[in-house]
């Protein structure tokens, strides 16, 4: 290779490596502070009935110091929701739960619903960044839960009165609707059950059906709720009649490629469904599905790019019968 061959070769890199560098500050100073909130419209309530605005938060993956993401969560109640539903992952961090109550106390009095991530129960370990890039890196912990579950648990039972749908079924009544809600603990580290989930709610059809004067059995929305969506959960959810899943997880890939999208969805998702609004089909029946890109970052991979953090609110209108 001649010297301007090799000078042209050494400037390429250099450049090459000039843009990745400013790619890594961009994602890691910038981007993952640049909260965003997405609004979407769901067409599933009944006719006539009055819509619902629920905030969908996920993966926060809180750290006490992290106060302008602290402040931004605590300042969407200005949105006033009628119902907040939070896909887990809250907390990032030993002490996580002191930046958790500092962003949604402001929430105590508003219906809500939660599920755990798996960053719910142990807290994050330095690992290679390669490692992610595997299509997912799921399956049962090797190490012991060692952050505090059962006191974020009774915060948002205690304080702010949320449903636990850990493997679990609820209902609720939101502007004339009745929600009814089943979800399951995190998928990503297997703890869901749906041969559990799959008998109660059997038995919440089966108590609803006694009610058969009750003129608000037309009224009913089923929705499921879980952490990381995996194809057997979304399935099971839509086989269950779910119309509207809410999950999380995927930080919607976290670093993407403009033009393509993200590298990994860290599940068996397909790429096109990520994040955003979508609608899920299995077996001749469908549910919309809403994948959140989520808050948060583990403290040790504080980048994103392409991909800005979120929070989304979705409207519940009338379906167009």
């Amino acid at each position: 290779m001649g010297r301007r061959g090799g000078t042209g070769l050494i400037a390429a890199l250099a450049a090459s490596a000039l843009a990745g560098a400013a790619a890594f500050a961009w994602g890691s100073l910038i981007e993952r502070r640049l909260f965003t909130l997405r609004e979407v419209t769901v067409p599933i309530l009944p006719p006539g009935a009055e819509p619902i605005r629920v905030l969908h938060l996920s993966d926060l993956h809180m750290a006490p110091w992290q106060r302008d993401k602290q402040r931004w969560v605590a300042g969407l109640v200005d949105l006033k929701p009628d119902l907040v539903v939070s896909t887990g992952d809250n907390l990032g961090h030993e002490d996580g739960l002191v930046g958790i109550r500092r962003a949604l106390e402001t929430y105590r009095g508003i219906p809500g619903v939660q599920v755990h991530g798996s960053n719910d129960f142990y807290g994050p370990m330095r690992k290679s960044w390669f490692a992610y890039l595997k299509r997912h890196s799921g399956g049962v912990k090797k190490r012991k839960p060692d952050l505090d579950t059962a006191a974020l648990d009774r915060f948002f039972g205690e304080t702010l009165g949320w449903l636990d749908l850990n493997n679990a079924v609820g209902s609720m009544t939101v502007n004339g609707t009745v929600l009814d809600f089943f979800g399951v603990d995190d998928p990503h580290v297997h703890r869901d059950r749906l041969g559990l989930l799959t008998r109660l709610i059997d038995e919440q059809k089966d108590d609803q059906t006694l009610d058969t004067d009750d003129p608000g059995l037309s009224r009913h929305v089923s929705i499921g709720v879980a952490h990381a969506p995996y194809q057997r959960v979304l399935n099971a959810f839509v086989t269950h009649g779910a119309q509207l899943i809410l999950a999380g997880h995927t930080h919607g890939g976290q670093v993407c490629i403009p033009g393509y999208g993200a590298v990994v969805t860290n599940c068996d998702i397909p790429r096109s469904k990520v994040k955003g609004l979508s609608v899920w089909t299995h077996a001749l029946r469908s549910s919309f599905l809403n994948v959140s890109a989520g808050l948060g970052t583990s403290i040790y991979a504080p980048v994103r790019f392409a991909c800005r953090p979120e929070a989304t609110l979705l409207k519940l209108v009338a379906a167009q019968h």
